[in-house]
């Protein structure tokens, strides 16, 4: 398959043109970055979005890969001087790397076998006269007799016709066809099953001691549950197939003369090829599909709920103090201003001894008077409770004179963040102890800034994240962190290395080069001044510049996605308009050009550009500095405390979504343990995959449907009554 063929393909696949794969494909061969793409280049993909342009690359990368690997088998049968233009054509014309293997197995260099072991015994005839079927007069033990050699240790007829069926097996074994009869049949009618191995406590596994399930039908986080199960020792897991249908399957194909002597012998070969060479090699090959399939599944589901809450809405201008509950060493304090800077911290102890409450309270209020502290920020962590209950109380005693709320915050990752390279950077004075509180109250300031200094993995929305694909998750989450921080754009003067090494076209390394510039030459007043940054060549510019802000700044242009490759063509739109003031006449940018009556097309000619560049522009100049995030419904703040014993079944509750998972959505109502709003509970018709109607940062509505004080669960339903 050449390229534009494999273009052609995808394009087909994936329902796009050709002339946009193509050109997309050419793009990323030139080294620019997905969001880059996706952002500034609509004209020449046909306007594609980012999941369609990783698609593209995703899948072309698996067609070169497979042209790759197609070149290597064919030079390796043709040095084997076995390769005949037929099975070339075969091998040429495949679309899976499956496929392709399969063909490869018989000419695949292998170990020692008993299939290699009789051969070397001068047995192979016999096993083409097997093969063949063609013989219906005398008995396979006298044609067998003929092959006893002692010098070859063949001493009795037995042991020839053991040999035979041996060489035989392994070559059913690797009969493409036969394979794929092996591999539909499994796939269509085998079950996953699994039983009780060893337990010698309860564990999170019993559903799974004696279960069965389609392999067609068996859902992701099953297959991920039973893996783990497996893994643990807990479970003993296998495949269950029809076998008596699928030899029979396999007997019509091979054996076509039933008047042969030598059909018991080859039904013999073909029952022991089964079992003992192809049955395990398809397990292994459908489990690891399955467990790919619902990696994926998983990893998407985990990257799609990463997004969701790296991409929450900010708490702009607000004073806010961050508390990282705890017994043993105390609660740890801490107060940011409204742009994250830490003023002051402290340890608490807002639990009993009751003297040491009233300290705790004492110490919270003063800070909060000194500070005019605006919002608490609560951790849910070990104390978390405590901590609400005090600070509650503490609210209720300052109104009305004061007005105070708080919120519990996912501290997930904060003590990851604590002990990490960045925060000893950051906060190379203080314990690592007191990095958390600071971390807590900044993820509520800005989600996104903070977050991106911990391992996605590590931020709490997540099931099966540590048991799938390390290195798959790795390069997901990386392109979900990329996309949530250049489909929010960067302030160039106020971001962290942790956050600018994400912008599309940045390292670590450059981003660690323009803070050092920064805080030798002060802030950037314009984005061409960036080019002076050392190691940010015009390529570098050229990707990163759009994703970056510089508010009141020289032109009014740097605080918009707008690219300063298009800057020539707005200030002509701009002229052509009589707008001068970007930040203040921006929005009436449609306004005027209705009023001057352009034709379209002449006007995008004039300019230079494409119509989707054009509409970006307009976007942008009528919501300069707009944050996307700004239009996502505002986290839910609290002056009074919610007990799980204060819950009663029937009782309307607003919540937030903290997880989606599989089978439903974890909600925070405010009390310490998340419900949980089952996949049947979440609306009226039937809901297939739980992020269709929700999302990690969502504000629901719920109604608690169960409690169960002793194991600490709620049942919530979002179904209108």
């Amino acid at each position: 398959m050449n390229e534009l063929d494999m273009l052609s393909l995808v394009a087909e696949e994936l329902n796009l043109k050709t002339i946009q794969v193509k050109n997309t494909i050419d793009l990323l061969d030139d080294g620019n970055t997905v969001p880059f793409i996706a952002r500034y280049r609509k004209e020449v993909t046909g306007s594609m979005d980012e999941n369609q342009i990783r698609a593209v690359e995703e899948r072309m990368h698996y067609l070169r890969a497979l042209e790759s690997r197609k070149e290597t088998i064919l030079k390796s049968i043709a040095e084997q001087d076995k390769l005949t233009p037929e099975l070339e054509a075969k091998i040429k014309a495949v679309t899976k790397l499956q496929e392709l293997e399969d063909l490869y197995l018989p000419f695949k260099p292998k170990k020692r076998t008993r299939a290699t072991i009789a051969k070397e015994k001068g047995l192979e005839p016999l096993a083409e006269l097997i093969w063949n079927q063609e013989q219906t007069s005398g008995s396979p033990e006298d044609v067998a007799a003929e092959f006893i050699n002692a010098e070859k240790e063949v001493n009795t007829v037995e042991e020839a016709l053991t040999g035979a069926r041996d060489i035989l097996a392994e070559r059913i074994s690797d009969d493409a066809d036969i394979r794929k009869i092996v591999r539909e049949q499994t796939r269509k009618k085998g079950l996953l099953r699994s039983d009780l191995k060893k337990a010698e406590e309860r564990t999170p596994y019993e559903m799974y001691y004696d279960f069965s399930e389609t392999i067609r039908n068996i859902p992701p986080h099953r297959i991920l549950a039973i893996n783990r199960g497996e893994t643990e020792g807990v479970l003993k897991v296998h495949v269950d197939v029809p076998e008596d249908q699928i030899i029979e399957l396999m007997e019509r194909q091979i054996i076509h003369n039933k008047s042969s002597i030598f059909t018991d012998q080859l039904f013999q070969a073909l029952q022991d090829s089964y079992r003992r060479l192809i049955a395990p090699s398809i397990e292994r090959e459908i489990r690891n599909e399955l467990t790919e399939a619902a990696d994926a599944h998983a990893i998407n589901i985990f990257a799609e709920n990463v997004k969701n809450l790296l991409l929450q809405p900010p708490v702009r201008g607000k004073i806010i103090m961050g508390i990282d509950p705890g017994f043993r060493t105390g609660s740890k304090v801490a107060v940011i201003d409204a742009t994250g800077k830490y003023l002051e911290g402290n340890t608490i102890y807002p639990h009993p001894p009751q003297k040491k409450y009233f300290e705790a309270k004492s110490v919270v209020r003063g800070m909060v008077e000194k500070y005019n502290v605006d919002i608490i920020a609560i951790g849910n962590g070990t104390a978390s409770r405590e901590t609400e209950q005090m600070v509650a109380e503490l609210i209720g005693e300052m109104k009305p004179e004061r007005e105070v709320h708080y919120i519990i915050v996912n501290e997930a990752g904060a003590s990851v963040y604590s002990a990490s390279k960045v925060a000893q950077e950051e906060f190379p004075d203080l314990e690592a102890s007191m990095r958390g509180n600071i971390s807590i109250a900044r993820r509520l300031l800005d989600p996104l800034a903070e977050l991106v200094k911990i391992d996605p993995k590590s931020i709490g929305v997540g099931l099966y994240q540590h048991d799938v694909n390390q290195r798959q998750l790795a390069v997901t989450l990386k392109q979900v962190v990329e996309s949530a921080v250049n489909n929010v754009g960067v302030n160039l003067n106020t971001a962290s290395a942790s956050l600018l090494k994400h912008v599309s076209g940045f390292t670590s390394r450059t981003a660690a080069a323009v803070v050092a510039y920064r805080d030798a030459h002060g802030v950037f007043k314009n984005r061409e001044e960036l080019k002076e940054v050392p190691g940010v060549g015009a390529i570098a510019f050229q990707q990163a510049a759009g994703f970056l802000r510089i508010p009141h700044g020289d032109n009014p242009l740097d605080n918009t996605a707008i690219h300063p490759e298009s800057y020539a063509a707005t200030e002509k739109l701009l002229k052509k308009t009589g707008i001068t003031n970007v930040a203040e006449q921006g929005a009436l940018v449609r306004k005027k050009l209705k009023e001057v009556n352009l034709e379209l097309n002449a006007l995008l000619d004039e300019l230079g550009i494409g119509e989707p560049t054009f509409n970006d522009i307009l976007d942008n100049l009528e919501k300069p500095g707009l944050d996307p995030r700004d239009e996502l419904p505002k986290p839910i703040l609290k002056s009074e405390v919610l007990k799980m014993e204060d819950l009663k079944e029937g009782m309307v509750l607003n919540g937030t979504v903290r997880n989606v998972v599989d089978f439903g959505a974890f909600v925070d109502i405010g009390v310490k343990q998340d419900g949980l709003v089952h996949v049947s509970q979440m609306a009226k018709k039937y809901v297939k995959n739980p992020t269709e109607v929700v999302s990690v940062g969502d504000v629901v509505e719920v109604r608690v449907v169960s409690i169960d004080l002793e194991r600490g669960r709620i049942g919530l339903s979002m179904k209108k009554e």
